[in-house]
């Protein structure tokens, strides 16, 4: 008997994912000639030489096998030093997977903790894949708001009204993404304490966190609540090391013991040659020189950008004390959704920015405008929409 043969086949559990709306503007900017991005989130220096040279060298000396599943045994102390010499946390290598980015560590996070009709708590804006990682899960999602009032820091208050039967995570990143708020140290404290009262898991995604302006400290999750803490970090922000796919999650140990079987069919592990050179961006002071250098060329770009947006007509940005992004609230009298002026900021100054609705619905009427790009450009950039919107 022969079936009759179907041209495609389809998971149902595809169609729950959404394709970013950040694409499709950037994708409609291609299309356009001369026109400035301030959309992406990704750094705009390339690699430290120290770093690059570690990959090489590291080639040649045959890193070119499968390593161990966590990930190789001295790179996973490597990142638990990096952790003591930072901010006094003791923590065992074996309590760390070496992943594909912080984008894998949060995957199998969600995968791992969460399964039908559980609840995850996300504030609300958030970085897009947290929501389309907890439709993947089959997880109920419950969005709290993060208020300018309150410094887009999570409200401890309306943190626990949000908690259910059912609530098994809670999901924070700061230095945050998109508003660039850092929190403060009483907040990740109460954070913690609820954690704990209420037996949740904190996916904490942390990618961004030296990159701080005006005196603002980094305060990591893991150091308040590690029994609860699931860490989430990248190389790709702090080493600009966007292409080379390197993070890592460090959880406690019956969690890491499970996220581990998942990881090893995910991609069994990540490329050796670069756990090799992600040995040398902790070890070598050389690589953390960099990391300096990015911080005060990003804190003289904040300035320059907060400094133009201040004077513009139709926009009020919020103060970020961390990440690369400035949150920008849109003039209500307006009357124009966050869609609506990134696209007639696109088509009327030849600039991208990245509407807030795209990251939540509480990102109505807010834009994301990343600084992660030259000078020259941001400052073209700004002379451009400081144009534009002196028309309407």
């Amino acid at each position: 008997m022969r079936y009759k043969k179907r041209k495609y086949f389809l998971a149902g559990r595809i169609n729950l994912i959404q394709r970013s709306k950040i694409r499709e503007l950037f994708e409609k900017a291609k299309k356009m000639e001369n026109v400035i991005s301030l959309g992406i989130g990704e750094p705009d220096f390339d690699t430290p030489d120290v770093i690059k040279e570690a990959a090489k060298r590291a080639i040649d000396e045959g890193y070119t096998h499968y390593t161990p599943n966590a990930g190789i045994p001295e790179f996973r102390e490597a990142i638990a030093e990096y952790y003591k010499t930072h901010y006094k946390v003791d923590i065992s290598p074996n309590d760390i997977i070496v992943t594909a980015g912080a984008y894998e560590a949060t995957y199998l996070a969600f995968q791992t903790l969460l399964e039908q009709d559980d609840d995850v708590i996300i504030p609300d804006p958030a970085f897009v894949c947290y929501v389309e990682d907890a439709k993947i899960a089959e997880a109920g999602i419950l969005r709290i708001p993060l208020r300018e009032e309150n410094e887009f820091q999570i409200d401890p208050d309306e943190l626990v009204e949000a908690i259910t039967k059912r609530t098994r995570m809670l999901v924070i990143n700061y230095p945050n993404n998109p508003t660039g708020a850092v929190l403060k140290k009483k907040t990740v404290k109460a954070i913690a304490d609820i954690a704990e009262d209420y037996n949740l898991y904190i996916l904490s995604d942390e990618p961004y966190e030296h990159f701080l302006y005006e005196g603002a400290k980094h305060y990591p999750m893991i150091k308040y609540a590690p029994d609860n803490t699931i860490l989430a970090n990248s190389f790709s922000k702090t080493f600009a090391m966007t292409g080379w796919r390197l993070g890592f999650t460090i959880a406690p140990t019956q969690v890491i013991r499970d996220m581990i079987k998942l990881h090893a069919y995910v991609i069994g592990n990540v490329t050796s040659f670069i756990q090799i050179a992600g040995i040398t961006a902790l070890r070598d002071k050389r690589s953390w020189e960099a990391v300096e250098a990015m911080r005060q060329t990003y804190a003289e770009r904040r300035k320059l950008v907060l400094h133009h947006l201040n004077k513009m007509p139709h926009i009020t940005p919020f103060r970020p004390k961390g990440a690369f992004y400035i949150w920008a609230r849109i003039d209500p009298e307006l009357e124009m959704s966050s869609e609506d002026f990134a696209e007639w900021l696109l088509d009327n100054a030849g600039v991208v920015v990245i509407p807030g609705t795209a990251l939540g619905k509480a990102g109505e009427g807010w834009i994301r405008i990343s600084y992660a790009t030259k000078k020259s450009q941001l400052t073209e950039a700004m002379e451009r929409m400081h144009e534009a919107l002196s028309k309407l």
